[in-house]
């Protein structure tokens, strides 16, 4: 990525190449304009597609990404791209929400991020894990502590 206004981006403006396995390599970012002030992100993916590592049948869910953004943000076409890779990927709820959350923090170093899995039921059992981080030493570590223990499945979040 560039440091100016110009920015060079993979995926953006493409032709669109979809991932044949798990690819955090296809995330990019892009640069916070507004990096001195705090505005949440919200990205929703109704759609995302994952499989079962033992019995390798899909699993599908909603992931709800929430953050607070630093210096950079994710480019939302290569975040499309990074979770369709997990369509063909096996592994359980908990660890996907885990590792697209520490994907994303390795990409952004956002102030804060969670990450929430709703999963679909399977056996008659829905999963929904929620994953959390803020800043070491900040005010959005004290905010990733009081949302985690706040957190709740209510079905309005």
């Amino acid at each position: 990525m560039e440091t100016n206004d110009k920015i060079s981006l993979k995926a953006l403006g493409k032709k669109t190449s979809y991932p044949k396995s798990y690819s955090p390599e296809v995330l990019e970012a892009i640069p916070n304009k507004h990096e001195k002030r705090d505005f949440w992100v919200t990205l929703l993916c109704p759609e995302f597609t994952s499989l079962c590592p033992i019995t390798s049948q899909p699993d599908f869910a909603t992931i709800i990404i929430r953050y607070v953004p630093d210096e950079l943000m994710v480019e939302s076409k290569s975040l499309k791209l990074y979770l369709f890779s997990f369509r063909s990927h096996g592994a359980f709820h908990e660890d996907i929400v885990n590792v697209i959350m520490d994907d994303l923090i390795k990409l952004m170093r956002p102030k804060y991020i969670e990450v929430v899995g709703k999963f679909s039921p399977r056996g008659g059992i829905s999963i929904h894990p929620y994953s959390n981080y803020g800043k070491k030493d900040t005010k959005y570590e004290a905010l990733a502590e009081k949302r985690f223990f706040a957190y709740s499945l209510k079905e309005d979040e």
